[in-house]
């Protein structure tokens, strides 16, 4: 097992950011300024690097991805929320 040290350190880097985003979902009930393409786009990048890490070069990193696709999936899943309160606001 070869642990990869900058791997580690740029799925932290992204990971830190993620929860900032979040909690800015969760707050303002509002879609603008996301764009769901770009979670999408952002979600599959960590399916490939947790399929990468299954099927060539499992090691612990695995668990960064895994966290990182999860914390991208519910922020996926707020924008829906988010979308949904501002259609109704809008009747």
């Amino acid at each position: 097992m070869n642990l990869s040290i900058f791997e580690m350190l740029m799925l932290i880097c992204f990971g830190a950011a993620w929860p900032l985003n979040i909690y800015k979902s969760i707050r303002s009930t509002s879609t603008k300024g996301k764009s769901l393409l770009f979670l999408y786009v952002i979600g599959i990048g960590y399916v490939c690097g947790i399929l990468h890490k299954i099927y060539f070069n499992y090691d612990m990193v695995i668990f960064l991805y895994i966290l990182n696709l999860l914390m991208v999936t519910f922020d996926i899943i707020l924008y829906y929320r988010n979308r949904r309160i501002e259609k109704a606001q809008e009747v």
